[in-house]
């Protein structure tokens, strides 16, 4: 169920090892992507629209994609006519080979996912990365093998829709309201991250953030051995922010991993996911000083506090990735020390999560905020009164705007705090149109 890349890729793989198998999505077949529609010659069954009860009846299996809601009546029905009903994710567990680092968060997995495969491919461990990140697990399936690991990120969606899967490392970097159009509360969504641990053992590692109420509070219950790490405090076993050094502190004693100014990421959010990242990384058998190495050169992730370019003075950033309240937060805070002022532009698809827990930095550092999208109004409704506010039309009138307001010295900052459909196909595509403006305006000036 749902025809986008966890689906294909399931079709693909179900179907090649003699499995019958008919791909659904909700959307009318003409709206299918040329992947999809091709699996028509490979024997798949093309089906749009909702899944007739006759079918469900006969059906053994159902792989639910992480962007179809797990309560929906189709899949209930199944349930109940006595089909096993699991996510991708879980699936793949069934057949990788090796061991697997599970990765998930509110914020910061991609950049902590991505930074631990370079941590293990230049330590020299066979590594190989994958999940919510881009490339499906399933797709990952063949080319896994018993002495290597497999680094996934799981999104709260997929964790939904295991049962056996079981990382030998598993990590929680955080957990701030998301998704709350999906989850009826909070401790939903928590509850849904906390799956990771599910099915850990005592010889199997919990990576926890100390700093974070809800994801600290789970360190007693779980049966793997905890490792926690902070920004805030020192640990008595752990790993740590003290001053500008990063320290591991073990029952055998304390060592200094590297200086926070080795460092090319921006923000205490970013030693954050190193932190967790190194503590997975010392798991997993990489050493120090060649994880040291890798995080000197290492730059941050695509659409993620990403340096497009300095035009008169004026610095743009690409957080696209920013899609909640806290992960703008987390943005605004990486410039917090900056002498200049930040234009914002906020806005897309919200998630029903309020935004006046950026009233504060709003206040303190934004020149101006630039609005766009059908949450607009919203946004300024609730932060109109803590700075200049301007509603553009699409992202080539938003970043003209704010390149009008910036002075010499400022920050450009796309940090939406929203989903991006409303508008793009996706937070990279919102990105990548931020960035052609961007590039557009430099080429304009020069001309």
């Amino acid at each position: 169920m749902g025809a986008a890349r966890s689906g294909i890729a399931c079709a693909k793989f179900l179907s090649k090892r003699g499995a019958t198998v008919a791909l659904n999505d909700a959307k009318p077949l003409e709206e299918w992507n040329a992947e999809a529609l091709e699996l028509k010659t490979d024997g798949i069954g093309l089906l749009p629209g909702e899944v007739p009860s006759w079918l469900l009846d006969q059906i053994e299996l159902v792989i639910v994609s992480p962007g179809v809601p797990t309560k929906s009546i189709p899949i209930r029905y199944a349930e109940r006519a006595g089909a096993e009903v699991i996510g991708e994710v879980e699936l793949a567990s069934r057949f990788l080979k090796g061991r697997v680092v599970a990765i998930t968060g509110s914020n910061g997995k991609t950049t902590t996912t991505t930074l631990l495969g370079e941590f293990l491919k230049d330590a020299g461990v066979p590594t190989q990365v994958g999940g919510n990140i881009g490339t499906p697990l399933i797709s990952l399936v063949e080319s896994s093998r018993e002495d290597g690991w497999t680094v996934a990120e799981l999104s709260s969606f997929q964790l939904e829709t295991i049962k056996d899967f079981h990382p030998a490392v598993a990590a929680v970097l955080n957990v701030t309201p998301n998704h709350m159009d999906r989850y009826e509360s909070l401790t939903d969504y928590a509850a849904a991250k906390h799956g990771i641990f599910m099915n850990q053992v005592a010889g199997d590692l919990a990576i926890l953030n100390a700093d974070d109420e809800i994801v600290s509070s789970w360190a007693n219950g779980l049966r793997a051995h905890v490792v926690r790490f902070s920004v805030r405090q020192e640990l008595d076993e752990g790993l740590f922010l003290r001053g500008s050094k990063i320290v591991s502190r073990t029952k055998e004693g304390e060592k200094i991993l590297l200086q926070r100014d080795e460092m090319k990421l921006r923000g205490l959010h970013n030693v954050e996911n190193v932190l967790a990242a190194l503590a997975a990384g010392l798991a997993c058998g990489a050493a120090p000083d060649s994880m040291r190495e890798t995080l000197e050169n290492f730059e941050p992730v695509e659409h993620r506090l990403e340096f497009v370019s300095e035009l008169n003075g004026v610095q743009f950033y690409n957080d696209s990735k920013a899609t909640s309240v806290d992960a703008t937060l987390k943005a605004l805070e990486a410039f917090a020390d900056e002498p200049g002022k930040i234009v914002l532009i906020l806005g897309g698809r919200g998630k029903k999560a309020p935004y006046l827990p950026l009233a504060s930095l709003v206040r303190e550092k934004a020149r101006m905020l630039v609005l766009i999208g059908e949450d607009a109004q919203t946004i300024a409704n609730e932060l109109g009164g803590f700075a200049t506010t301007e509603f553009a039309t699409d992202m080539q009138d938003a970043v003209t705007i704010s390149f009008q307001a910036a002075e010499p010295g400022d920050i450009v900052l796309l940090a939406p705090a929203c989903a991006s459909f409303d508008m793009f196909d996706s937070f990279e595509h919102r990105g990548r149109v931020f960035k052609e403006e961007v590039s557009s305006l430099k080429l304009q000036d020069s001309g």
